[in-house]
């Protein structure tokens, strides 16, 4: 999870139920680009469905919140 740790930090600091970030504001956070797969709601979703749970979910759980891709290449966290 160390490569999505900053997302973890930021949205664990929110005081808000809803947060929405562009994939740019993800990036600069974290350091790195997004893989292309994130471009696909189930990269967001807790678990695709026939992969074992990646890293990146584990990231916005931890700080109590669920991620859905919106339009634009931008996501969604909501509290969970």
């Amino acid at each position: 999870m160390a490569k999505y740790g900053p997302l973890r930090h930021y949205l664990a600091r929110q005081k808000t139920t809803r947060v929405e970030l562009s994939f740019t504001d993800i990036k600069r956070m974290i350091g790195a680009f997004l893989p292309k797969a994130a471009g696909r709601s189930s990269w967001w979703a807790e678990v695709e469905a026939d992969l074992p749970p990646g890293v990146q979910p584990l990231a916005w759980r931890s700080a109590g919140y669920r991620a859905q891709l919106g339009r634009g290449e931008r996501v969604v966290f909501e509290c969970a």
